[in-house]
């Protein structure tokens, strides 16, 4: 899926050792040749994704009848709803399913998996559906995922509640 350099908003120039890296025509900085066409590409598709996820609300806000006004506050609530969880139980979700990307197995082999370290599927499902990590949890959850408790009480509760 190649397009022609002209065509997109971010560029880069091949004459010189560092090259330069244009948006929309403007001059914006230099890179090496090793990584520029990767810079580019990423930041391309950056901005397409963007104007995707506008789009995508912009359709949501029209069909629920909701204020177009507030199309800027949607936008940043999918983007945060993106990001990686740093703290909490969807945190801890991430980092199991994390664990399970690498012992590479499925979901019900990773559900035996934990249930066999005292952690039941149904407790398994309930961190996946954002249910709250209890402190009789984080022994099994220690175990899974080869961390310390009081790593996992960090991840849990953040650093706002760390005495």
């Amino acid at each position: 899926m190649t397009q022609n350099n002209n065509d997109l908003p971010w560029k880069f120039g091949a004459k010189v050792a560092y090259f330069p890296i244009f948006y929309e025509g403007a001059l914006v900085g230099f890179g090496r040749r090793e990584y520029v066409a990767k810079i580019v590409q990423v930041m391309n598709d950056e901005e397409k994704l963007r104007k995707a996820l506008e789009l995508a609300c912009a359709e949501l806000l029209k069909q629920s009848g909701g204020d177009k006004r507030k199309l800027d506050e949607l936008i940043q609530k999918y983007l945060l709803m993106a990001d990686r969880p740093k703290y909490g139980s969807r945190a801890i979700a991430v980092m199991l399913r994390d664990r399970q990307a690498e012992l590479n197995v499925g979901d019900q082999e990773f559900a035996r998996f934990c249930d066999s370290y005292r952690l039941s599927p149904q407790e398994l499902q309930e961190i996946y559906a954002g249910e709250e990590v209890i402190n009789s949890q984080l022994v099994s959850l220690a175990r899974i995922l080869g961390a310390t408790v009081e790593e996992l009480v960090e991840v849990r509760d953040g650093p706002a509640k760390r005495q």
